[in-house]
């Protein structure tokens, strides 16, 4: 039996999504009920890793039981795994929902993309809800660059030049950014994002650079050039972690429904 689940949590409260030597991470987490609810260890697969910080809505992740396992437990329909998995999680990670998967199913391999949504308060005072919840800031924001700079980011570009270095680079750091939108409500920004595939910290450093042309730290032209010459960008801005949260991941293929921005209420 293999079984998709829909995850959401509160990324201040784990060191990341992938399973480390050192902190709590979602993946710990879950392999931890997991083995308490089987009896044994039962590996996770995600959508995609999220870095210390960092908060999720809909990342995806799957796992797989022997039919020995199965034949072992009372949990045979998706709602009492939701129940059960819930009763032993932290209330900072959360199944949202999960479903009986397919054979060929894999949460990672089978994505044809994923959502991010970068949330910015601007304005003097962060409310007490937010903290960690929206990066803070205040002073000169020129909100036309951002939009113009969303739709300069769109389609395919090599984004070699806003991707971190962790260690292992992908054979290609082409992708494609479908949509990519801009949301004023009052002092709340929000900047979100539909692509093919993200690279280590992409958006984090798109975000980064973008604010720094709001704010006349850099100009259009320095981003532009950043972006057409697809290398290595020396000392580039990164936004914080708190802001960024994994909207949805995406299977299928892509239609052409306009992208909606969803809001933090």
């Amino acid at each position: 039996m293999k079984l998709r689940l829909v995850i959401a949590y509160d990324g201040t409260a784990f060191q990341g999504f992938q399973s480390q030597s050192h902190g709590l991470t979602v993946q710990d987490a879950l392999e931890g009920v997991l083995a308490r609810i089987v009896g044994e260890k039962v590996i996770i697969h995600g959508s995609g890793r999220t870095d210390a910080g960092v908060h999720a809505l809909g990342q995806v992740i799957h796992f797989e039981l022997t039919g020995e396992q199965v034949h072992q437990l009372s949990l045979r329909d998706s709602e009492r795994w939701r129940v059960a998995l819930n009763a032993w999680l932290p209330p900072t990670l959360r199944v949202m929902r999960v479903t009986r998967a397919g054979k060929g199913f894999h949460a990672r391999f089978s994505a044809s993309g994923k959502i991010y949504r970068y949330e910015i308060w601007h304005d003097k005072v962060l409310p007490p809800h937010l903290h960690k919840r929206a990066s803070h800031l205040y002073g000169k924001l020129d909100l036309e660059s951002i939009r113009h700079l969303c739709r300069m980011i769109e389609g395919p570009h090599d984004f070699r030049g806003f991707c971190a270095n962790s260690g292992s680079l992908p054979e290609s750091t082409i992708r494609t950014l479908y949509r990519v939108g801009l949301r004023k409500r009052g002092p709340a920004l929000s900047i979100t994002l539909e692509g093919d595939g993200f690279l280590y910290r992409m958006v984090r450093m798109l975000v980064g650079a973008m604010v720094q042309v709001a704010q006349e730290k850099k100009s259009i032209e320095e981003f532009q050039a950043r972006l057409a010459e697809g290398k290595p960008w020396p000392t580039p801005a990164m936004a914080p972690a708190e802001g960024l949260y994994l909207v949805k991941a995406l299977y299928g293929k892509r239609g052409n429904t306009p992208l909606v921005i969803p809001s933090l209420d």
